[in-house]
């Protein structure tokens, strides 16, 4: 996708988004657009809008007017996206949306870019090339400013490059299993070293070592072996203890021996979305170049069926030498993450951890698919991702976390069990990864199960499945709370 940002003037082909608080004042000025805009009863108030086709010196555009109206702040971003979006199949490859004349910001242009960009993003890979140039999409976009300097400043500094992270995670998300397994997503994430990322990728080998048994007992079906990748992103201040951001990776969740039943389970390609936005996160940082130093690590495993494979019932012993017993092998993120977040804490003495995962449906029952669920013992670490998910709109929402869930999860045959019961079920798995996290460490645990993959979203800016969700938000969450 190729943005750039502009000084006013019309554009001379392709589609154009006019934002006007009044219909008047801008480039596409004229008699005939006039009378366009009196017979659409437009006023440029909120909720106006019409399309029609202007003629410039230099050719002919389609014309989007939108209405701004008196609005304190206008969400610009957000009526970008809903354009970039409804011009996706039809043919139109550019877009040029004018912000000169209204009280946009160069931070609200280079957001507007963002929005542009997400919303005209398609996943076709494995389209074939026949099926491509029936639909050309959306390649361009260009945003008038009336600072195209700063506007630019602020796209290629911050925003491009966590699009760049959000587009990534998508891609990975939307892959087929087929593709995308343990090997090949780690193979995968080795190529973030041309951005100044170091990657050291586990073996089942060295996690045997280690003793993650929690984590290697839910690939044991499976023939591809297990892999968990660090990223090292040191931006910051030299010998500065890391924040650690931790991500679940099950490249294909079938449900293992608990079998989940046949229809959607293609779905469960996505159940990578955690890890996902790690490693997007990770992109974002480090091609803006942040101030910060920041380690990713991300789980992957495969969740199969077969005669080697993890039995309910099974007891297993963690990396933290606590053991429990496997009640359903089909709530296996917490048993990757478990030895994860061990590992990360125990090796990198991180100042703060976040770990993500697509890890209960129980979320999905509590806050649909608006909200991502945090948890935390930590008062301000929640506080800081409510807010950064505010202000990134990866939005977020804290529940509880309680020693009465807790005890839900004992177990009378380990130290605990894999799994607490119907009730509460987000509740009762965020206290399970609770009991592998040192309680002065500000931690907090984030099911992305309703966000990170959406089939069909109100949202412009999000395709159908994979969303890209969070890394817009831990980019935020590391800016305001984490950089120097």
């Amino acid at each position: 996708m190729k943005v750039t940002f502009s000084s006013p003037g019309a554009a001379n082909s392709g589609a154009a988004l006019v934002i006007s608080a009044s219909g008047e004042g801008h480039a596409y000025d004229s008699a005939a657009l006039s009378a366009a805009a009196k017979a659409a009863d437009f006023h440029g108030k909120k909720g106006d809008g019409f399309e029609t086709y202007a003629v410039t010196g230099g050719g002919t555009v389609k014309l989007f007017m939108r209405g701004r109206g008196d609005q304190d702040h206008f969400d610009y971003e957000m009526a970008t996206a809903r354009v970039a979006k409804s011009l996706r199949g039809t043919g139109e490859t550019e877009l040029t949306v004018h912000l000169d004349g209204t009280d946009a910001t160069p931070v609200d242009a280079a957001r507007a870019a963002l929005g542009a960009r997400l919303a005209a993003y398609v996943w076709e890979k494995h389209k074939s090339k026949a099926t491509k140039a029936k639909k050309p999409h959306l390649g361009s976009i260009t945003i008038v400013s009336d600072d195209a300097e700063a506007s630019q400043a602020a796209y290629d500094n911050y925003f491009g490059p966590v699009g760049d992270g959000v587009v990534f995670a998508r891609d990975l998300v939307n892959a087929p299993p087929n593709e995308i397994y343990p090997k090949a997503y780690a193979d995968r994430i080795e190529t973030l070293s041309e951005f100044g990322i170091e990657v050291e990728v586990l073996g089942e080998k060295k996690m045997e070592k280690l003793g993650m048994h929690s984590l290697l007992g839910v690939g044991l079906g499976s023939e591809r072996e297990s892999q968990l990748v660090i990223m090292k992103y040191m931006g910051g201040e030299k010998g500065e203890a890391p924040t650690a951001l931790v991500g679940k990776g099950v490249t294909f969740d079938t449900g293992g021996i608990s079998l989940k039943p046949g229809a959607n389970m293609w779905d469960m390609k996505g159940d990578m979305g955690g890890s996902a936005a790690v490693v997007g996160a990770m992109i974002g940082l480090a091609k803006r170049k942040a101030k910060a130093n920041v380690v990713g690590l991300v789980g992957l495993v495969e969740n199969m069926p077969d005669g080697k494979a993890q039995l309910p019932g099974d007891i297993v012993v963690s990396m933290s030498g606590q053991t429990i017993e496997v009640q359903n092998t089909d709530a296996e993120g917490r048993l990757v993450l478990a030895d994860a977040l061990h590992y990360a804490q125990e090796e990198y003495k991180p100042k703060a951890m976040v770990n993500l995962a697509t890890l209960t449906g129980a979320i999905i029952v509590s806050l649909g698919h608006e909200y991502a669920g945090v948890f935390s013992r930590n008062d301000e670490i929640a506080k800081e991702l409510v807010a950064a998910g505010e202000t990134s709109t990866d939005l977020t929402w804290r529940l509880p976390m309680a020693d009465a869930y807790d005890k839900m999860l004992n177990s009378p045959n380990a130290d605990m069990k894999n799994i607490g019961g119907r009730a509460a079920g987000s509740i009762t798995a965020a206290q399970f990864l609770g009991r592998f996290v040192k309680k002065d460490l500000p931690w907090a645990h984030i099911d992305i199960a309703g966000t990170g993959m959406k089939n069909g979203s109100k949202d412009p800016r999000e395709p159908t499945f994979g969303t890209g969700f969070g890394v817009r938000l831990l980019n935020r969450w590391i800016a305001d709370n984490y950089e120097g």
